[in-house]
């Protein structure tokens, strides 16, 4: 394709030159470059399809970066960042790693902040409005949000706020009917109740908290679009601007099947064949473990906040769990509170969710788990540098932030049956809660025993016994070690000691105590920041022995954009550097 007008697209002045019809071509020329790149690389799909008409109108009306836009999630901008002078970025393959997949204020002055999760965009936007207020600054506040972020506590914190606000802030309600599954939660009921009486019906949330309220329809229709926005720019109140649109809007199979196509992998435009994945994962061991637990077990509750594809919960693995499967849309603090409770009345709740999601329910784990001894069940994905792109998404950070909470058990599995063992064990005690990091580096069979209990705590396993040196190779990190074990002996002529430690949370005294009666060096690896990580609390407790202990983890910093094997390169964690180390 030419892309005639997207190619003289260098910010929003050029879209505001342009007639009915060729705003419409543009609509056009956008989707052609959405098709592009995420046929090739993938890509956030049906959000930004759905948005396409939506962003074009917003450039039109209002005067970016003066008027300062905030998206929700950020995962539905590749149309924003077409018309801020990125489109390059789309439409050429050469040019694909110039941009990342949200906003990001170092890329562009029309990003306001370096967003990837859900539920900030009103919060941002009632403090920018604050700002601007309090300065003396001019120009609108947008939040634009949508995709079942609604649900997510922070976004009806900023809203409760917002409706005691009196001055300009417009926050666009971008309402898809979906969230990454099916919504969920009793506001959508309103949502839909609107929706069907074109906004005039007597219940009306937004209303109920104060703000005024506009509705709109025809949400992909960027003349209505245009009069809409024209219509509340420069007002002086807070509005809402609920506006109506279809998810995956331009192709078929994403239109029909909002869930499959809300991210894309590289696939056939034609088609709709994806290309890669296969082969086992954990999602969908996963998946067939908590069939099977459920049918035999009728106190067995699958939770999940909004994000049940990560786990393999399929729609139809959904449907056959019944009642024992509950979505609390995207609110992790209710998720986590609730199984607290489900615990406390006999239940067998198990959360499940990515490891950078849990990070908002830090306090719910301590207060609401921890603190009352409740046998939860936590299932983290992600949690680990594999796999990892952005600093958005990485879950490195969950090992020192939960490991520390008092009264938590959390294990590391490094294969396939020590994983479901795990699960077993977790959900068949009463007497505290567990977090299970699911692995991230393939899927590994057991090549050595697995227990089937865990309830003696802190007991490391001893995989090979050896001499000199020791290497204690947590969870993802154990092939590492293992590698370099054989790597040690290799290069050496000594076997190394091999330690698989299953638990990141406590430490085998016991253990460590035997193995310094006949090595001088400790090695402990971990995926995960060092800094309040597993290889200190083995390194505290050394420190007054004759060992010399090396910790291999990850600095304290944001990885942003970087290879999960250069980010291991660049802390010592191959087998080669680590036994340079020993050496």
């Amino acid at each position: 394709m030419e892309y005639k007008l997207l190619k003289n697209i260098q910010g929003p002045s050029d879209v505001k030159k342009l007639s009915e019809s060729e705003l419409i071509e543009l609509a056009a020329e956008i989707r052609e470059a959405l098709f592009n790149r995420t046929t090739k690389i993938g890509g956030h799909f049906g959000p930004n399809f759905g948005a396409v008409e939506l962003t074009i109108a917003l450039h039109y009306v209002f005067e970016s970066p003066i008027d300062q836009f905030v998206f929700d999630v950020a995962h539905q901008t590749y149309p924003h960042k077409m018309l801020t002078g990125r489109a390059v970025a789309y439409y050429d393959d050469a040019h694909f790693g110039d941009v990342c997949g949200f906003t990001h204020p170092d890329e562009s002055e029309h990003d306001m902040f370096y967003i990837g999760h859900t539920s900030t965009s009103v919060s941002l936007a009632t403090g920018l409005a604050k700002g601007r207020d309090v300065t003396g600054k001019k120009g609108n506040v947008v939040a634009i949000i949508g995709d079942g972020s609604l649900s997510g506590g922070e976004a009806l914190e900023g809203i409760d706020y917002a409706g005691e606000m009196d001055s300009n802030l417009i926050i666009i309600v971008n309402d898809n009917e979906q969230s990454i599954a099916e919504n969920h939660g009793g506001l959508y009921k309103n949502l839909e109740e609107l929706r069907k009486s074109a906004g005039t019906c007597e219940n009306n949330l937004f209303r109920a908290m104060g703000l005024d309220y506009k509705y709109v329809e025809e949400g992909n229709d960027i003349q209505t679009l245009i009069k809409a926005f024209s219509e509340v720019k420069d007002i002086d109140h807070p509005i809402v601007v609920h506006v109506h649109t279809q998810k995956g809007k331009g192709y078929p199979p994403a239109e029909k099947d909002k869930e499959e196509w809300h991210y894309a992998i590289p696939f056939n435009r034609e088609t709709g064949e994806k290309y890669g994945g296969g082969g086992e994962s954990y999602s969908d061991i996963f998946a067939d473990y908590m069939l099977e637990k459920i049918k035999k077990d009728d106190s067995v509750v699958c939770v999940t906040a909004a994000i049940p594809g990560v786990a393999g919960l399929t729609e139809v693995v959904r449907g056959l769990m019944g009642k024992n499967y509950v979505d609390v849309g995207i609110a992790e603090e209710q998720a986590v509170a609730m199984c607290s409770g489900i615990a406390k009345n006999g239940g067998k709740p198990v959360f499940v969710t990515n490891a950078t999601f849990a990070q908002r329910v830090y306090d719910q784990v301590t207060q609401d788990v921890g603190l009352n001894g409740s046998a939860v069940t936590i299932v983290l994905y992600s949690s680990s540098i594999f796999g990892m792109g952005d600093a958005t998404h990485i879950g490195i950070s969950a090992m020192g932030m939960f490991t520390n909470v008092p009264g938590i058990v959390y294990l590391s599995p490094t294969n396939r049956e020590e994983f479901m063992a795990m699960l077993d064990y977790s959900l068949e005690q009463n007497d505290h809660p567990t977090i299970i990091a699911v692995p991230c580096d393939g899927v590994n069979a057991a090549e050595y025993d697995v227990a089937k209990s865990y309830g003696e705590f802190n007991k490391y396993q001893v995989c090979e016994k050896g001499e000199k040196v020791a290497v204690l190779a947590l969870g993802d990190f154990f092939n590492i070690g293992r590698k370099a074990a054989t790597l040690i002996e290799e290069k050496t002529g000594t076997k190394a000691t091999l330690v698989n430690p299953r638990y990141a949370s406590g430490v085998d005294t016991a253990l460590l105590d035997e193995l310094i009666k006949n090595h001088d060096t400790i090695v402990t690896l971990e995926d995960g920041i060092l800094e309040g990580g597993f290889g200190q609390k083995i390194a505290s407790y050394l420190g007054g022995k004759d060992v010399k202990v090396l910790n291999y983890g990850f600095e304290k910093r944001f990885y942003d954009g970087i290879s999960s094997s250069e980010v291991l390169k660049m802390n010592r964690i191959t087998p080669e550097q680590i036994v340079e180390d020993i050496m």
